[in-house]
């Protein structure tokens, strides 16, 4: 240490001496910053940048430098002290020198350097005398990692064809060394297969084209790309990547059909629409670049069409109109097929289309006869005699041998009985006269049958206009109800009438009314024609008198103008009514009917009055004998009821019972069979009752009862039911409550009580009432 910073320190040491006292009680940090703050003024720390080579391998610890205070004078006084990553484990130091060493192998790519920090303090104060200082100490790289492909394998796709340079894709690889310390993360890229067709930039790994290539020819390449770190140089390491490359198809090629010439037929008798045949061209492109359309060129266009099959890329030949082997046998047609997508940048090597000829031969086929027109439309007068000509209807067969063909009407048997046909020549007349006015048109269908195939058979409609002739004369469009006061004056209108005609009138019809001749020379109403279809009845004078005449009938004459025209007389009926100028309809209805019947109006009430006194003395009697019909309910004695009471709780045996008896009675009810005449049962039942006391189910007796009653079951089918015996007279013996049986109690059910019945509750309410209604009875 030179003089001049010794005097400086010996100054500030003078002037921090008074200050000294006071601080004495502090603790150690704070006199250590103290201390520190004094020797920041120095910077007196002596290094150089440390260093160590990774990967290295020694039984020794390894030097790599040394930390120097200008204050140590080698004489042992100053204590070096290393702290921070690593310190003791992987980098030691010589506390007496300062000098550090490494312990351990290390690895840049695990980590590349580490931060240490160092001190020197006296031995006799342990106080500080350099202030803590971080130094870092770098590892530095070798080549001891080999380039990786992290991305591979590699997929990439180029348009086939193009040109020489065309970048194809780009490779990398990573090197982990330093890329920045030598030459062991710069990277060489080389082709190790691929040549000649591919190359690649040796520093960016960029692969390109270098030669022109055809997807029809091949369409898929493997290229394999090397990298090597050291720049390619010996002992370098290296890695490669394989790379897939995908030739991409474009339009280059033209259709080319198969075939040269194409042989197809159809039927004459195939109908619009039916497939011809099919015809392909091949592309050896793929995808819409080998989409393509067909076109049929030439005259014949307008007999067939062609469409594509967008799966399978096809033409389909399709019939467009029907062919006729007699009119022509054998048509040629020419097809082409055209690339529907076409690359400009290869017009220059051709049309992108190509055409073929198809052959078609019409098959002969055995066709129903033709009509010479589909619908024939005929006209015949209405009422025209039978037999009249209606028309001509003509059919011929197609086919080369032109059978001859038979004529006859369908459908319905109306359309029969009104026309017939010539079945040789097809002439169509009536076979009864014809009304317009009944049908204006008749539908007829015609059909022609090949005589030597019936199967082949064809129709045609025709159309038969009915023309109309005046036959009709015209009429009252409807029943005219006319009235006429009695006070009525002369000259009034009464009616206005009209009238209808059924034929059809060309120009219209016209009608003409005037009054019958023999009613001219009356006066009572006049007829006026109003030169308009319509005509007015106007009274011919003044007053009319109900009693002298209720009642006038006007013949009116209408006439209309056809030819030759028709007249018919229409009666118009007026009634005369009890009224001054204004009719009341109502009133004179009600008035000409009471005329017509011949009764006055209290006639008419009398007969009213009795037809009700008959209906409600009717109605009288019919209540009286419904009332009468109801009787008392429960009226009957006890005894019938319960003689009608059966009760059947018996249950079959199944097989058993057929086996108890002969069954053969029961199929057969119709056998009668001899047996001995029935005996009162009841007397029966209780003498065998008492017996039955005195036996048991082993006595003769007992077997004797059994044996009767099983043969009269068997012989007497009048015994319901005819399958099972319903007496039994016999109980068992030894029972302490005695016989249960009420065959033998001299008790009765008048002597019980069943007062108790009413409390079962409502479902037995009617049962209570029928033993309490008995017992009251017989009290």
């Amino acid at each position: 240490m030179n003089f001049s910073a010794s005097l400086r320190l010996m100054v500030i040491l003078v002037q921090l001496w008074p200050c000294s006292l006071s601080l004495r009680n502090s603790s150690t940090q704070n006199t250590d910053q103290s201390f520190t703050t004094v020797r920041r003024v120095k910077r007196d720390w002596l290094w150089e940048p440390f260093f160590v080579t990774e990967e290295q391998i020694s039984l020794d610890p390894v030097y790599i430098g040394q930390l120097k205070s200008d204050l140590d004078k080698q004489d042992g006084n100053l204590k070096y002290i290393l702290i921070g990553e690593g310190a003791g484990n992987i980098f030691d130091i010589n506390e007496y020198n300062g000098k550090i060493y490494v312990k351990q192998k290390l690895d840049r790519e695990k980590k590349p350097f580490y931060t240490l920090r160092a001190q020197a303090i006296n031995r006799s104060t342990q106080l500080p005398v350099e202030p803590e200082s971080e130094f870092i100490i770098k590892v530095r790289d070798v080549n001891d990692n080999a380039p990786q492909f992290l991305n591979g394998p590699y997929v990439a796709s180029v348009p086939e064809m193009s040109p020489e340079g065309t970048s194809v894709t780009q490779v990398t690889a990573t090197d982990a060394d330093d890329p920045s310390y030598g030459n062991s993360a710069r990277l060489l890229y080389s082709l190790v297969q691929g040549q000649p067709y591919f190359s690649v930039e040796p520093k960016t790994g960029v692969i390109r084209m270098a030669s022109q290539m055809d997807r029809e020819t091949k369409d898929q390449y493997l290229v394999i790309i090397q990298a090597k770190d050291m720049v390619g140089q010996p002992g370098a390491f290296s890695a490669t990547a394989t790379v897939t490359i995908n030739l991409s198809d474009i339009n280059d090629n033209p259709p080319k059909f198969q075939q040269r010439l194409y042989y197809m037929s159809v039927s004459e008798e195939a109908p619009v629409g039916t497939t011809v045949g099919k015809v392909f061209a091949e592309d050896s492109d793929i995808g819409d670049n080998a989409a393509m359309d067909y076109f049929i060129e030439g005259d014949n266009s307008d007999v067939f069409d062609i469409i594509t099959n967008n799966e399978t890329q096809e033409g389909i030949i399709l019939l467009k109109t029907r062919v006729d082997y007699e009119s022509r046998r054998r048509y040629s047609i020419q097809a082409k097929a055209v690339n529907r997508y076409i690359d400009e940048q290869f017009l220059k090597e051709g049309p992108f289309e190509d055409t073929t000829i198809v052959k078609i031969n019409v098959e002969d086929a055995d066709e129903p006869p033709v009509f010479t027109s589909e619908n024939y439309v005929m006209e015949t007068a209405e009422g025209a005699m039978s037999g009249s000509l209606v028309g001509v209807v003509t059919a011929r067969d197609p086919d080369y041998d032109d059978s001859p063909v038979r004529y006859s009407i369908v459908h319905s048997t109306h359309l029969k009985r009104l026309f017939s046909i010539n079945e040789h020549n097809g002439t169509i007349i009536t076979t009864e006269p014809l009304d317009r006015e009944i049908a204006s048109w008749h539908n007829i269908t015609v059909t022609a049958t090949e005589t030597r195939n019936p199967e082949k058979i064809s129709e045609a409609n025709v159309y038969v206009q009915v023309l109309d002739v005046n036959d009709n004369a015209p009429a009252f469009p409807k029943n005219y109800e006319t009235f006429v006061c009695e006070n009525a004056v002369s000259g009034q209108l009464i009616q206005s009438i009209s009238a209808v005609d059924r034929d059809d009138s060309a120009e219209g019809h016209h009608f003409y009314f005037s009054m019958a001749q023999e009613a001219t020379n009356s006066s009572h109403f006049t007829v006026k024609d109003n030169q308009d279809n319509t005509a007015g009845i106007f009274t011919g004078k003044s007053g009319f008198r109900r009693k002298e005449q209720f009642f006038f009938y006007l013949p009116i004459l209408i006439q209309d103008n056809g030819t030759p025209p028709l007249t018919s007389t229409n009666t118009l009926t007026v009634t005369v009514c009890d009224c001054d100028t204004e009719v009341n309809t109502f009133y004179c209805r009600y008035g000409a009917f009471m005329y017509s019947l011949g009764l006055s109006t209290e006639a008419l009430v009398a007969v009213l009055a009795c037809i009700l006194i008959f209906l409600v003395f009717f109605l009288a009697i019919v209540t009286i004998r419904q009332q009468q019909k109801k009787k008392p309910p429960f009226s009957e004695k006890m005894e019938e009821f319960r003689e009608n009471i059966v009760s059947y709780d018996d249950e079959g045996g199944g097989e058993e019972d057929t086996e108890a008896f002969d069954i053969s009675a029961l199929r057969t009810r119709t056998v009668m069979r001899t047996h001995k005449p029935r005996k009162k049962v009841a007397s029966e039942i209780q003498s065998l009752y008492r017996q039955s006391l005195q036996v048991g189910p082993d006595s003769a007796i007992f077997r004797q009862f059994i044996s009767e009653k099983l043969e009269e079951a068997n012989t007497d089918p009048r015994v319901p039911p005819y399958d099972s015996l319903q007496t039994y007279a016999f109980e068992g013996t030894g029972s302490l409550a005695g016989s249960l049986s009420s065959l033998g109690s001299n008790t009765s059910d008048m002597d019980q009580s069943y007062d108790y019945l009413a409390d079962w509750g409502p479902h037995f309410k009617q049962l209570a009432g029928m033993y309490t209604s008995h017992r009251s009875v017989a009290d």
